[in-house]
């Protein structure tokens, strides 16, 4: 006669990189450092790591953006279009290894905790959706920190942690692959002359 399980039992939920650990567990083969649960953990403890430094990466994103405009004579001559291939290279990789990077073109990691919204699968660009899990975890991928969780425990470490409520504009998907450094740049430059014509 066969068992049923009480009806009071837990349900217990199975992710996908339970499923993937158990099918490899089978094989005899076992990849030393290649499997999907190990990268996406990996990538899990890189962004943990940019929310707890989010002060120290604040201030490091102001000195680099400083430097950047001090550049824009030359962003200037050599012309932004030619710049963006190489720099938009060094900005996938940077941005990719610290805060697993999706190259929206709007980076908004300086309002968000150091936490990037666009690797909320939903997208939500102005806060969390109602599905939040008890233990703060995404109600879609259940292994994930939900990131509106942990952009508001980075942004509490930050001198501009007001910068969280300002409500963000819906993605422009015609930005995408772009170099967000390289418009912030030169976006600043053109406030920075616009104050000047004003000043004189």
């Amino acid at each position: 006669m066969a068992m049923t399980e009480p009806s009071n039992a837990k349900a217990v939920t199975v992710t996908q990189a339970t499923l993937v650990k158990k099918a490899r567990d089978q094989l005899a083969y076992k990849p030393a450092d290649v499997s999907p649960d190990r990268r996406v953990q990996r990538r899990y403890t890189m962004r943990r790591w940019s929310v707890r430094h989010a002060r120290l990466l604040e201030w490091v994103y102001a000195r680099f953006s400083s430097f950047f405009l001090t550049l824009h004579p030359f962003w200037n001559a050599v012309g932004y279009a030619r710049a963006e291939k190489p720099v938009k290279f060094v900005e996938r990789h940077v941005k990719g290894m610290m805060f697993d990077c999706r190259m929206c073109g709007q980076c908004i990691l300086s309002s968000t905790g150091m936490s990037c919204p666009m690797n909320c699968p939903k997208q939500l660009r102005n806060g969390p959706c109602g599905g939040v899990r008890a233990n703060g975890n995404c109600e879609v991928e259940p292994d994930m920190p939900c990131v509106w969780v942990k952009a508001w425990e980075g942004a509490q470490a930050m001198r501009h942690r007001d910068a969280i409520f300002e409500v963000q504009k819906p993605v422009d998907q015609s930005l995408r692959e772009s170099s967000a450094w390289l418009r912030v740049t030169a976006r600043a430059a053109r406030e920075r002359n616009n104050a000047r014509s004003n000043a004189a």
